[in-house]
């Protein structure tokens, strides 16, 4: 059996639909070991460790200008499937859809295509919602989107199966405050942290850390000592780094800037509460990292978020735009005294998660979302 994924970043970017992407390559792995799988990247220009890495082949396409990369990358997925004939096309971004369509009807080679978030909530070019409708299968990563999909293609939105984002647990587990993040930050192990991880881009400011600084000058009224984390970079810096001069909280307020991998689940068990109080997330694969390393988390109520913490039962939900509200529920959750002990509470927040959404989760259900397909083709 041969299988073809279509990326559009894989190796040498982070983000929801890149770790979707390096999911289902594992998860396609898992279950069909004997598969000869080929994942196409429109914008890596390096290539995975193959020794770690799950996929047979991996065919970049970055090296090509911006100019010309969307029609090269096209032309090649096309050009790849057309001699190679897969036995099915998996597309984790619905921009690549209308080649797969093209497939679909002049080789009969069956597709999925993955909805993410915002990309999907409103499609405006006519042969992306042609090619969704023809799909042979079509998955959104929340129910959220999966309604917003179903709206804008006219969908009944059983049509649209459901494969929620994962996580790997074997990655992110509790542990106390790392000594050098401490040291990094000049913070104490009992001084509480706020935390949030998000690219610094004017098209990122829908995640909520302008309300969470907003929102700061309020809960230092009942910790003094409070310290907001803020990891990413960006363009939007400048203007985040003027809003804290403006609120007077830069004693309050560290801009760590990029976080790499390795030091995320370091990061997570450095704070007392991940919150990102978001308007436009598809999912939010940082609060399943944040919840399998026992943390709080706080969420938006608008979007996929509340997917993501089992409307509330893993995490507290709050309206984005209300700044006292996300204050009072940053307030409570810092104040909170476990009366099973802190390790207790971290366990059930890591169970919690793990059960809903851990890897092993993710694989039975791609399991049976492909399952038909790869039984057609035997």
């Amino acid at each position: 059996m041969k299988i073809h994924v279509w990326v559009p970043d894989y190796a040498s970017a982070i983000g929801g639909i890149q770790t979707f992407s390096r999911f289902i390559v594992r998860g396609l792995r898992d279950v069909l070991p004997g598969a000869e799988i080929a994942v196409f990247s429109k914008n890596d220009t390096s290539y995975p460790d193959p020794e770690s890495d799950p996929a047979d082949k991996f065919t970049p396409m970055g090296w090509w200008s911006p100019k010309l990369r969307t029609t090269e990358f096209a032309w090649k997925l096309f050009r790849s499937a057309a001699w190679e004939h897969p036995d099915f096309i998996v597309t984790t971004h619905v921009n690549f859809a209308p080649v797969a369509h093209w497939l679909q009807k002049l080789f009969r080679i069956p597709f999925l295509a993955v909805g993410h978030g915002v990309e999907v909530w409103e499609i405006g070019n006519q042969r992306v919602r042609n090619a969704l409708r023809a799909a042979d299968r079509l998955i959104a990563v929340s129910e959220f989107t999966r309604r917003r999909m179903a709206s804008t293609l006219n969908l009944d939105p059983n049509r649209i199966a459901l494969l929620p984002d994962t996580f790997d647990p074997e990655e992110f587990y509790p542990a106390r405050k790392p000594h050098y993040l401490l040291k990094r930050y000049g913070l104490t192990a009992n001084q509480p942290v706020i935390l949030t991880i998000a690219r610094l881009a004017s098209a990122e400011r829908y995640k909520g850390y302008d309300q969470l600084l907003r929102a700061l000058p309020l809960v230092r009224e009942h910790f003094s000592n409070v310290r907001y984390i803020l990891g990413g970079r960006g363009p939007d810096r400048p203007r985040v780094e003027a809003l804290i001069r403006e609120l007077d909280v830069s004693a309050s307020v560290t801009l760590a800037g990029y976080v790499a991998d390795y030091e995320l689940r370091g990061h997570y068990n450095l704070c007392d509460v991940f919150a990102m109080p978001s308007k436009g997330e598809g999912f939010g694969i940082v609060f399943l990292e944040a919840l399998g390393c026992g943390k709080p988390v706080l969420a938006g109520n608008k979007d996929g978020s509340a997917d993501a913490v089992l409307n509330g039962a893993l995490g507290v939900l709050i309206d984005p735009d209300d700044v006292a509200a996300i204050a009072d529920a940053l307030i409570k959750i810092v104040s909170q005294k476990p009366l099973n002990g802190e390790a207790s509470r971290a366990n059930q927040l890591r169970s919690g998660v793990i059960n809903a959404y851990g890897y092993d989760r993710f694989r039975e259900t791609l399991a049976e979302l492909v399952g038909t397909i790869a039984k057609g083709k035997k």
